[in-house]
């Protein structure tokens, strides 16, 4: 690169960052934010214990109530047990609907997971509460997505929710300060590959 070349370079970002510092003056501190993953593609859950680990390593305290993936033993929840004053790891769901069979098992299952689930958020115990699966439950109306939103709007100040699965509804996105929305490009069990170890579970 030349003289002139690497001058160019530093007056833009010098540039970039002043407009940068300007922006970040008109932000506000610190909030708890209400965390919405959903999508076909996969990562939902995987981004939001990824946040977990962010929390533990900042040495607070998470809550997780799964909705769906009591039955299966997770590596997430084996790695996370090993930080019992951090984390609480509570698997209350029943499995796949289609595997239960059993639509009033499935909602007793769903309505103690969301009176776990609540308790954990409004006790303010917690920097961050995560809620794997909760937006299939919501869908099939297992629990009371106005209950839910209620919860959302009266919890402690710090406390960051996330809520994950697949068709979060309209209402549930417009309450959320960040959405995501994990896009399905490619994945193996359509070409005949079972869920693997690391990667699915």
């Amino acid at each position: 690169m030349s003289d002139q070349d690497l001058e160019k370079h530093a007056s833009k970002m010098a540039k970039k960052k002043a407009a940068r510092d300007r922006m970040m003056e008109k932000k506000i501190d610190e909030k708890g934010l209400v965390i919405v993953h959903t999508g076909k593609g996969k990562g939902k859950s995987s981004s939001a214990f990824g946040m977990a680990l962010r929390c533990v390593g900042h040495g607070f305290k998470v809550g997780v109530i799964q909705f769906i993936k009591g039955a299966w033993d997770t590596a997430e929840r084996r790695v996370f047990e090993g930080f019992p004053d951090q984390v609480t790891f509570r698997a209350m769901g029943e499995g796949f609907t289609w595997e239960t069979q059993d639509k009033e098992r499935d909602i007793a299952a769903a309505q103690k997971a969301w009176a776990a689930a609540k308790e954990m958020i409004m006790s303010g115990d917690y920097r961050m509460v995560i809620l794997d699966e909760i937006n299939v439950a919501i869908r099939y109306e297992y629990v009371s997505e106005d209950d839910v939103l209620d919860c959302l709007a009266n919890r402690p100040d710090m406390v960051h929710v996330v809520l994950t699965g697949r068709h979060a509804s309209d209402t549930l996105l417009d309450a959320a300060e960040l959405a995501t929305e994990m896009t399905l490009l490619k994945h193996p069990f359509r070409s005949g590959i079972k869920a693997q170890p690391g990667v699915e579970f």
